[in-house]
């Protein structure tokens, strides 16, 4: 780099040929992004904090304080006083960087959006008044004079005024201050009063916060009268392009503060005109700057209707009054857009419910009363407030799409200033349904206040912020089941989504999750109440799949597990199974999925022994059974699980549901992928067969008869697809299906006589 004005102009230049585009540009639209970060690098490597410091003082006796003047000046007054100081002599400067900081700022902190710049203003405007009260509380019998910020614009004159009465600046203060790179003038203030605690709320540590107004002003002047005594109540002019600056004696500015203040005077570009529109920058205030500490004032333009007489009306009768008319009249008046107080920096104590839902419906424009609310305040190595809220419905956004990036509603704010509501570290995607507010105390931010650290302070406030959720869904599932369901029905599936991905909350959340269960009712259970009912000398948490409550309770695993006592989970959506295989066990004892192969239940040593000779007995049909189906299934293999069905398909110990089959199948998009997904499904299958079912006798008895005849055949394929069907799966053909059904029932009228029937008795 060389030296500073060489990079000024450089910064100029880029930005008159971006200003000097022709029709063609669009044939070379992508050039306009990386064009608009050169100028934006540019910009913010001769950035430098809001200068509304100074060091300790006092303010000046009374006879020395100005008498309060008119905010909004016409503009032949401006322009008087600014040639008046322009056209003094004065002192001009070159900028002064440091090359590694400037770097640091062009890598790390572009500005997303110009809107930022009145933000920047209004929270360094701010901090000058908090530097103001703090020293006239510390150095000076006299409170200072009640504190506030004014806005007002200029469109004939095309100028942002940005005034407050906060702590000013003296002539060396504003060449130190607006004069070098990357360089915090809170952070100097407090360094030097050598104190840092939390009773001098300054904002602080953010940077170049003063020179984003180069975002949308082509020229800025400062006007400035400080608040220490050797100020003399002199009002200095500051007044740059970008290229340089200079400072010159201003004595005919007014303010309208009497003891001190700052006055900045942007010229906007002419791409910038939005900003003179009132209604934009009260939108922008209301969203940045709504919990500033000190009125924040808008310049409004409003229609009052005044009554005069109507003179197109006929002459009143004799006795009666003249017909008035309205007549539309545009007035001008200070507006504060600042009204809502920060109800997250009240003790707890102290706030009833009825503020709470009033605060919840206002800020995140919410139609529903919170569930829950969590108010909390954190000191110690690190300091923050935050208010949480649970909502009593989904919030709409995220009703289509759990983890909208819309839906999110976290609000971050750094002494009161607002950063982003969309910040993704600041509570984990699990919890994206939570409302909220965290105003921290010293959270470090980039100079551009927009992209937060990877710090360890972030880490703390998430761990924090979450510990108290959690801590308030346990109270509610203690002090109000009812409400506790509630909840869980609108947001389980949050938890279980978070035990699956968050390794850093999955012990913590597996306490949480609750399922439907063979013995649970209309209620889901959680784990701890599973473990409460279990059997004497039961080890294992059982559980079964399938689409749906009546899906589950009919599965065929379901018949040994009722017939014994035991209480199974039912995991009714891809969710559910993929959340069981990442709790894999809870309090020592591990999930079993009963359709898998490999159940072990416990048996008596004759019941073993009946198993073994059963196993022996019918080898050969289960042989042969695999020979006829193929590639249909892995295997075949005599049951222990069944008690009424005549046969079952399980899936191997790390084979995937038929339900979970199906959710895979549809996340694919290559038709290959479907034929080698749908084959390896297959081959995952096991045909379980009910030795004791009459079904499976008569298939036995088939086989050693006539396995060849085509009833065989027919009889084989119907066990192979009443057990695929009622465990969930597809079957292949259901036209062939259909057929063998049909061939059964014509078989059946064919015998003479239906089912259940007998011939009538005559009676003679």
């Amino acid at each position: 780099f060389g030296s500073s004005t060489d990079i000024w102009s450089t910064f100029e230049s880029a930005r008159q040929l971006s200003s000097m585009a022709t029709p063609m540009r669009s044939s070379r639209a992508k050039a306009s992004p990386i064009l608009t970060s050169l100028v934006c690098g540019f910009l913010l490597y001769f950035g430098v904090p809001m200068a509304f410091s100074t060091l300790a003082g006092h303010p000046k006796t009374s006879q020395q304080r100005r008498q309060f003047s008119v905010a909004r000046r016409g503009e032949s007054a401006t322009a008087e006083k600014t040639e008046t100081a322009e056209g003094a002599e004065g002192e001009e400067f070159e900028f002064q960087a440091e090359v590694g900081r400037v770097m640091d700022i062009i890598i790390n902190s572009l500005y997303s959006n110009k809107d930022v710049f009145l933000r920047e203003l209004v929270s360094n405007a701010a901090d000058a008044c908090d530097k103001k009260r703090f020293l006239a509380l510390t150095n000076s019998d006299a409170p200072p004079e009640p504190m506030k910020l004014r806005i007002n614009t200029d469109k004939d004159a095309r100028t942002l005024t940005i005034e407050d009465n906060g702590v000013g600046m003296l002539k060396e203060e504003l060449k130190e201050n607006l004069g070098r790179i990357a360089r915090s003038g809170t952070a100097n203030f407090v360094k030097e009063l050598g104190s840092g605690d939390a009773d001098v709320s300054l904002i602080g540590q953010f940077g170049v916060g003063f020179y984003s107004a180069f975002l949308v002003a082509n020229k800025v002047d400062v006007y400035s009268r400080s608040f220490k005594e050797e100020s003399d109540g002199k009002t200095w002019f500051w007044s740059s392009t970008g290229h340089s600056y200079k400072i010159v004696e201003a004595p005919k500015e007014d303010f309208f503060g009497e003891q001190s203040g700052t006055k900045i005077v942007l010229h906007l570009r002419e791409e910038a005109q939005e900003y003179l529109d009132t209604g934009k920058l009260s939108d922008l205030l209301k969203k940045y700057s709504e919990f500033i500490t000190f009125p924040i004032e808008l310049f409004n333009e409003k229609v009052q209707y005044d009554q005069v007489p109507d003179e197109s009306a006929p002459p009143p009768k004799e006795g009666e009054k003249q017909k008035m008319k309205s007549v539309p009249r545009s007035v001008y008046e200070w507006d504060i857009m600042n009204k809502m107080k920060p109800i997250w920096l009240r003790n707890p104590d102290v706030v009833n419910q009825s503020e709470y839902t009033e605060f919840y419906k206002t800020t995140f424009k919410a139609f529903d009363e919170p569930m829950t609310v969590t108010h909390f305040k954190v000191e110690g190595q690190i300091e923050f407030r935050a208010l949480v809220f649970i909502p009593s419905t989904m919030p709409f956004e995220l009703t289509r799409d759990m983890f909208s990036p819309e839906g999110r509603a976290m609000r971050l704010y750094v002494k009161r200033v607002f950063i982003n509501d969309k910040f993704e570290d600041l509570v984990p995607r699990w919890l994206t349904f939570v409302r909220g507010v965290v105003d921290s105390e010293d959270l470090p931010l980039n100079v551009g206040r927009e992209i937060l650290q990877k710090s360890r302070t972030l880490k703390i406030i998430r761990k924090r912020v979450v510990r108290k959720v959690l801590d308030t869904i346990d109270d509610l599932r203690e002090s109000n089941p009812d409400k506790f369901e509630s909840f869980w029905t609108s947001y389980g599936k949050y938890f279980k989504v978070g035990l699956v991905e968050d390794l850093d909350y999955k012990d913590e959340l597996k306490r949480f999750v609750r399922f439907w269960s063979s013995k649970s009712g209309d209620n889901q259970t959680s784990l701890d109440e599973y473990i409460s009912r279990m059997k004497e000398g039961q080890d294992k948490i059982y559980f079964v799949t399938g689409e749906g409550k009546r899906a589950a309770e009919i599965a065929p695993a379901m018949e040994k597990m009722r017939l014994k006592d035991y209480e199974v989970l039912y995991m009714v959506d891809p969710l559910d199974e993929i959340c069981s295989q990442s709790i894999v066990d809870y309090e020592g004892k591990k999930l079993v999925d009963i359709n898998k192969a490999g159940l072990d239940l416990e048996k008596s040593e004759e019941e073993k022994k009946e198993l073994e000779d059963t196993i022996k007995e019918y080898e050969t049909l289960a042989t042969w059974l695999k020979k006829q189906l193929g590639e249909r299934v892995q295997k075949v293999q005599v049951s222990d699980r069944l008690v009424e069905s005549m046969a079952t398909l399980v899936q191997g110990e790390w084979g995937m549901s038929p339900m979970m089959q199906r959710y895979m199948k549809s996340q694919t998009t290559s038709g290959a992928q479907d034929s080698a997904f749908a084959i390896g499904s297959r081959n995952q299958a096991i045909l379980e067969i009910n030795p004791t079912h009459s079904v499976i006798k008569a298939l036995k008895n088939l086989m050693e008869t006539s396995p060849d005849s085509s009833e065989t055949e027919d009889m084989v394929m119907m066990v192979y697809e009443t057990a695929a069907l009622i465990g969930g799966y597809t079957i292949e053909d259901p036209g062939d299906f259909a057929k063998r059904v049909t061939k059964l029932m014509e078989f059946q009228a064919d015998s003479g006589s239906a089912p259940g029937t007998q011939d009538a008795e005559i009676v003679g």
